[in-house]
């Protein structure tokens, strides 16, 4: 029974290949199915692990205090625009009562120009303490941070981004340089390492690229430049008075988090009237993040197994065309003896083996992913940067992550996929009379 089955399977492989072309566009829609199983599983990964990566940088054990702007008060004529919100000095010893806070980081910011010699850079000021290069996983390159000396000093040093320092110092030791900012001079006392960029979260997290940072001590900030900041365009000057940009909050336990942000929502409504904060809880994120992912990648899944079911009906099609173009030789081999079971096993080798070829150049394809999509952003940065510009960062960043189980999965799948699509056309062509085969022209 051995030798029967052996040719009959060797029917149905040179069968194959009497047909290269029709075999070979079979085999590319299972491929696309199995590569498009790996590619968007991969890809939706990457975003999801990189969004994950954002938020835990963020601290799973820290409540983020933010002020922020409301729309619906302002003071001034209708020339100037000026508004007064967001988190006061006072508000700081009400908030550290809290007992779950075991440390906190207070912080600054605004907008400003930055100059040395004839350059000029739209800095972002980052006023803040020794705590927040670690806090915010910063590295120095060359000098040092902000130390608690130079807070308590009140002195004019600052610390840049790596990326200011070569606009200002591209050739020359930028350590002990000055800089001004609106005419106030800082001296350099160090340069920070470039920093991956963190996405926005919302409307509570602004986005921080790192990129036009200029770092300040915040008693130097609130002595020389103060909560008041004008700024004037188009004839219209504009303003706003905010102490404190954020607080930092960090718990001893992660089991605290929840109550904690609670609490500091709970104080500061007792403080503010109008609703001018938010507090970010990076823990809730982070799981909303996790069950993020996978939703997405079961829709990814979704999208994959269509692609796949298309590609199964597409060897279905080619093989009841193939039944019906090869009826009289089933005929023959139906009177030269073959049983229905041979018929049968014959043009299921067929379907199987076409799948198993498509499943498998299907997994090439698919670990292929990270270094197209790698290639593709590379074209895409030196072809079109505005548009990479306006995509988040969690996107224009991704790096697609092989997901190790996607693998036999789409292979599997493809093998199933050529018996379930390649039973019907079998079990025809066994059923065949033949007779009536043997008469087909």
């Amino acid at each position: 029974m051995i030798i029967p089955k052996l040719h009959t399977l060797r029917v149905g492989l040179s069968s194959i290949f009497l047909h290269p072309l029709r075999s070979i566009l079979t085999i590319l829609g299972i491929f696309v199915g199995v590569a498009s199983v790996i590619w968007l599983l991969a890809i939706s990964e990457g975003i999801s692990r990189e969004v994950q990566r954002q938020i835990e940088e963020l601290g799973a054990r820290n409540v983020i205090l933010r002020s922020r702007m409301p729309a619906e008060e302002y003071v001034g004529d209708m020339d100037t625009f000026f508004v007064k919100y967001g988190i006061r000095r006072s508000d700081v010893a009400a908030l550290l009562e809290i007992p779950t806070v075991e440390n906190h980081l207070l912080i600054r910011e605004t907008k400003r120009e930055a100059h040395f010699g004839a350059q000029t850079i739209a800095a972002h000021i980052v006023a803040c303490t020794p705590e927040y290069a670690q806090a915010m996983k910063l590295t120095v390159s060359t000098g040092s941070f902000i130390s608690d000396i130079h807070v308590t000093g009140k002195a004019n040093v600052c610390v840049l981004a790596q990326e200011i320092a070569d606009v200002f110092f591209p050739v020359s030791n930028p350590l002990g340089k000055t800089i001004r900012i609106r005419e106030i001079p800082y001296v350099v006392i160090g340069v920070m390492e470039p920093r991956q960029a963190m996405a926005g979260i919302g409307s509570s997290l602004a986005a921080q690229d790192f990129v036009t940072n200029v770092y300040i001590p915040l008693e130097t900030f609130w002595q020389r430049i103060g909560d008041t900041v004008m700024f004037q365009s188009a004839g219209q000057r504009s303003g706003e008075e905010v102490q404190l940009s954020q607080i930092t909050f960090q718990v001893a336990s992660v089991d605290d988090v929840v109550n904690t942000a609670t609490a500091v929502e709970r104080t500061m409504r007792k403080l503010h009237r109008q609703n001018d904060f938010s507090v970010v809880v990076p823990l809730e994120l982070l799981e909303q993040a996790r069950t993020t992912r996978l939703m997405f990648m079961a829709f990814m899944g979704i999208i994959a197994a269509m692609t796949l079911i298309v590609g199964g009906i597409g060897i279905m099609n080619i093989m009841l065309a193939t039944v019906t173009e090869r009826t009289r030789e089933i005929g023959i081999r139906r009177a030269l003896g073959a049983r229905q079971s041979d018929i049968i096993r014959q043009f299921l080798t067929e379907t199987i083996v076409l799948s198993v070829a498509g499943g498998l150049t299907g997994v090439i394809g698919g670990l292929c992913c990270p270094a197209l999509v790698g290639y593709l952003q590379e074209l895409l940065h030196q072809t079109m940067p505005e548009v990479m510009a306006t995509l988040p960062t969690s996107v224009k960043n991704v790096t697609p992550v092989i997901v190790p189980w996607s693998l036999p999965l789409g292979a599997g799948i493809s093998v199933l996929i050529g018996i379930l699509f390649g039973t019907y056309p079998a079990i025809r062509a066994a059923q065949m009379d033949p007779i009536e085969a043997l008469r087909h022209e």
